[in-house]
């Protein structure tokens, strides 16, 4: 590894935190988060939802099993920063390729190593999640917090990572073919179409209606992706022209655009959501399955009503909405992860009722 050099998190509280700089050496303005996963941060680091956000990872060795090239979920990572207790760059791993600190370096992502990771949490949980500032651990307080204090967070994240042409994933003996707005697709979700014989098309953000219908495709996936869904209302007015022609599958920020596009609103949470251990019941069985989460915003449940839509599913943790469908059973919507990489696995099946509900339109058709 490379020499070690003194780093620091100022927040815009005006908290410091000293440790030890790995990845790339540059400044950094982004906000502030933290994350409970006791592993999968490969998955993370490469998970377009983190765009502009410093993830505080909860578990305390980062590192330690390196980068490999099947776990990627998405080609270009876009996550704001990285901090953690301790980084090991030495990994115990015989699927590894780099290490996550070369990994950083190559995509111009800082971290930030052998700070309280507690403390941290402690604060986000306390005071909320907030604007942090990466950068040398000599720079002036007043100046950091200048730049803090005159530094908004973009609210373009998906058009940044969203793909600016469309493309193809394909399997063998496919039964459906799928439409897949793509506002920060994580890879795994594409994987999981394609395990169960859909081909899959990816299409930008801003892809029109009309330009879908050219498709035919037998169904729509609305994907995850970074920041405040009132930021994309053209994907709102997409869906809006699409619902009721096609069955439709949204997840994460897919999910907040669906109840918007019907009406609904949205807000943010106070720290959000981020880990793998959120137990979510779904409401009609009472069934229970341990999911992984990564959200800053949620869907208003007193906004649902005379929309179309109903909860189907609660997180237990804080009783926000997790999931919801249409009358008619043609729409429906998770705020959680089911492709969920590197796990749990518990949600997987909601893919299967997707993949069901294609086959009963196709056959109605």
């Amino acid at each position: 590894m490379a020499s070690v050099k003194a780093r620091k998190l100022v927040l815009a509280s005006g908290s410091e935190f000293y440790g030890e700089g790995f990845g790339a050496e540059r400044d950094s303005v982004c906000e502030v988060v933290f994350n409970t996963s006791m592993a999968g941060y490969q998955e993370i680091v490469s998970d377009p939802s983190y765009t502009d956000q410093a993830v505080c990872m909860t578990y305390p060795i980062i590192g330690n099993y390196g980068i490999t090239d099947e776990d990627y979920e998405t080609k270009t990572p876009t996550i704001g920063a990285l901090i953690v207790r301790d980084y090991n760059d030495n990994p115990s791993n015989f699927r590894y390729t780099k290490t996550l600190g070369e990994l950083m370096q190559e995509y111009s992502i800082p971290g930030l190593s052998g700070i309280d990771t507690r403390r941290l949490t402690r604060e986000i949980r306390s005071e909320g999640s907030q604007k942090g500032l990466l950068c040398a651990a000599d720079t002036p307080i007043e100046w950091a917090m200048e730049v803090l204090g005159s530094t908004e967070i973009p609210h373009d994240q998906v058009s940044r990572v969203s793909c600016k042409k469309r493309w193809y994933s394909r399997t063998s003996n496919h039964r459906y073919t799928v439409v897949a707005l793509d506002c920060g697709i994580k890879l795994g979700m594409v994987k999981a179409l394609n395990a169960r014989g859909c081909n899959v098309t990816v299409v930008p953000w801003n892809t029109t209606a009309e330009e879908i219908d050219f498709m035919r495709p037998d169904g729509i996936l609305l994907s995850n992706g970074p920041g405040d869904p009132t930021d994309v209302p053209g994907v709102g007015e997409t869906v809006r022209a699409l619902k009721g022609r096609y069955p439709i599958m949204g997840i994460c920020l897919g999910h907040q655009v669906l109840a918007l596009a019907h009406g609904a609103k949205t807000y943010k949470l106070k720290f959000g959501h981020r880990g793998g251990n959120h137990p979510v019941r779904e409401l009609a069985t009472g069934h229970i399955e341990m999911t992984s989460q990564n959200h800053s915003y949620a869907v208003d449940p007193g906004s649902l009503a005379g929309t179309g839509l109903e909860i189907t599913h609660i997180n237990l943790l804080d009783n926000t909405v997790e999931g919801m469908r249409s009358a008619d059973g043609s729409i429906f919507s998770v705020q959680y992860h089911p492709e969920s990489k590197p796990g749990p696995q518990d949600s997987a099946h909601l893919f299967d009722r997707f993949v069901n509900l294609l086959g009963k339109e196709k056959k109605n058709a």
